[in-house]
């Protein structure tokens, strides 16, 4: 390989938790290691991370995503802005084309995370993470008390809406012009529970620096909402693993087993790109995971091809490798 694109131990791609996470952990287990970033990971668009272990005051995306970078550098990783735009196996290496360049590694670990669908209303997005949200999970705690709107037509709307009402007292399902979809056992939980649906298509929202203050229907009916969560579903940045003969699941995920190995030797993948929970702190967990993993098939590697042998050799020649008798 030529000095300009030289052969990696591991090519991370993805600059989000999982990816930084990864990172940490392989620069540590020092392993060369260069992670593509290209700035699209979710994390960035939060502007109050407030159930991230440790920081009980909350934290910003891009203030985790700032902390995690300098925490992989001062490991050795390195940091490219990139967008890998095709994926290859070549021989023993995988390929990654990049818009700038290529790259060569020996482990490849798919960090790409995914892309959740706001709401088709104009406006909303101004909203993103002051008072729209997309996970209960995360944000039902911030938006307790207030009146609460779901977006959305299937079953999952319908559990979203109910889930909230351990939040508030004050929740309405909007289907913004689509027919309701759920199914029977959803539509009599909405009754027993007597959830209020408005079907008609929202036309626009009203809001205050971002903070929503209510929604304008289509013949014209303003509804007072504060806050407004959206099942319209999720995009995964699955295009990697897909050219690299990866297994996928029903809904586009990346398949691994318990080590975030993939169907594919020597490809891994991490965070919300898999089935897991997509949650900050799983991703970086995960990430860690696939570090570890990473770190321990390569050692073993190693030892099959005579590697560390070869590493050793160069330490007996070198370095002093016995103590010192006093």
């Amino acid at each position: 390989m030529t000095p300009e694109n030289p052969v990696q131990e591991v090519l991370i791609v993805g600059g989000g938790l999982a990816g930084l996470s990864a990172g940490i952990y392989l620069g540590r287990a020092r392993r060369a290691t260069l992670l593509i970033d290209s700035k699209q990971s979710l994390a960035r668009w939060e502007p109050d991370v407030q159930n991230y272990l440790g920081f009980p005051r909350g934290i910003s995306g891009e203030e985790l995503l700032t902390r995690g970078r300098q925490q992989a550098k001062q490991y050795g990783v390195t940091f490219l802005p990139d967008e890998i735009v095709e994926a290859t196996r070549e021989g023993e290496f995988f390929l990654m084309r990049g818009k700038k360049r290529e790259y060569r590694a020996r482990r490849l670990l798919l960090a790409t995370g995914l892309y959740h669908l706001p709401p088709e209303i104009p406006c909303v997005n101004d909203c993103l993470g002051k008072s729209m949200f997309f996970c209960k999970d995360c944000d039902g705690v911030r938006v307790e008390g207030k009146s609460i709107a779901v977006i959305g037509n299937g079953n999952e709307a319908v559990d979203y809406a109910l889930g909230m009402l351990f939040y508030s007292s004050c929740v309405v399902i909007a289907t913004s012009g689509k027919s309701p979809a759920w199914d029977e056992q959803h539509e009599s939980w909405l009754h027993d529970y007597e959830i209020p649906v408005y079907t008609e298509r929202i036309t626009q929202v009203e809001h205050e620096l971002g903070l929503l203050r209510s929604l304008e229907f289509e013949h014209g009916q303003r509804v007072a909402v504060e806050a407004l969560f959206t099942t319209r579903g999720d995009i995964f940045h699955n295009n990697l693993g897909k050219m690299l003969g990866a297994e996928l699941d029903d809904e586009g995920q990346i398949r691994v087993d318990t080590y975030m190995r993939t169907s594919v030797p020597g490809l891994y993948a991490a965070g919300c790109v898999t089935p897991a929970n997509c949650q900050m702190i799983i991703a970086a967990g995960q990430g860690a995971t696939a570090a570890q993993s990473i770190n321990r098939d390569l050692f073993e590697e190693s030892l099959g091809t005579h590697r560390l042998r070869r590493f050793r050799e160069q330490q007996l020649r070198h370095e002093q490798t016995e103590p010192v008798v006093l």
